[in-house]
């Protein structure tokens, strides 16, 4: 056990946090092969069972479930040293955590999130999973939800609204269908197409932002923010919004970090921004006729 690498133990983290292979292998890099291969070699070295396998994923077993809570009381500690570290000086980093089109919408504006002369750096992951504050992956995350923990602070930033969108100009008559795989589906819009039109999905793709991109090339038709259809020239609304996937928004942040004069600047500067646009993420703006 002495001489379990750290690595090992992220890994471990990441299949537990995404409940299998796939989510680890994204976020890591590594295969799935590879990841399940390190893990059985970590339940090897500490010579206990770590998780239940099944063809829906990887879950906890007791003793998984002790080491998760061990290692992220390591995590939290170690993310408490580093904030104190960085707080204040040049070298501090302010790490918000995104999904895809929220985090398209960050980069697009990024001068209204880091300025010229700030002391600080500014780190983005981008995935759909959900923003994970409790042990400080983050410093600022967005959610499709308020959050439940009591250790974080929450600000609505408006709500969210989604259409099916196809290319502008074409017969869209024909019943074909974009979507991200099944597996990788893990927001409710990118769920849609698969509970309402499986047998007509002519194309699959593991990444959001590519949806657009098979939409313009007449591929099919697709469900999309509106912020993200209604601003796109060559894509049009078909209908009207899909009332069951509209959500509230929010930032968060974690109660005992959101004070630090750089996260807290980022977080005002990402509120404005993101209101400044809450028209379009209702959905009020229309696509162009």
């Amino acid at each position: 056990m002495k001489n379990t690498q750290w690595d090992s133990f992220q890994l471990f983290l990441q299949v537990s946090r995404f409940g299998g292979l796939t989510g680890a292998s994204a976020s890591s890099g590594l295969s799935p092969a590879t990841i399940g291969r390190r893990m059985l070699d970590l339940e090897h070295e500490i010579g206990k069972p770590l998780f239940v396998r099944s063809q829906t994923g990887y879950s906890l077993t007791v003793d998984g479930q002790v080491l998760l809570d061990y290692l992220q009381d390591m995590e939290a500690a170690a993310r408490k040293v580093d904030g104190w570290r960085q707080a204040g000086s040049v070298g501090a980093t302010v790490r918000i955590a995104a999904g895809t089109w929220v985090a398209w919408l960050l980069t697009e504006n990024f001068a209204a999130i880091r300025k010229p002369g700030d002391a600080f750096a500014v780190s983005l992951t981008i995935g759909e999973a959900r923003a994970n504050l409790n042990y400080r992956e983050s410093d600022i995350g967005i959610r499709a939800f308020e959050p439940e923990e009591g250790n974080l602070a929450a600000r609505l930033l408006g709500e969210v609204a989604y259409a099916v969108y196809t290319r502008r100009n074409v017969d869209s008559t024909e019943d074909r269908w974009v979507a991200v795989t099944e597996e990788d589906a893990i927001s409710n819009y990118l769920r849609w197409p698969h509970r309402n039109a499986a047998g007509s999905i002519v194309a699959t793709v593991n990444r959001p932002r590519s949806l657009p991109e098979l939409v313009r090339a007449s591929a099919g038709k697709a469900v999309l923010p509106c912020f993200v259809g209604d601003l796109d020239p060559d894509l049009q609304r078909l209908g009207g919004e899909l009332p069951e996937l509209r959500h509230r928004q929010w930032i968060v942040m974690n109660n005992e970090d959101r004070h630090r004069p750089e996260i807290r600047t980022v977080a005002d500067r990402m509120t404005k921004l993101l209101k400044s646009f809450v028209d379009l993420f209702a959905g009020k703006r229309s696509s162009r006729s």
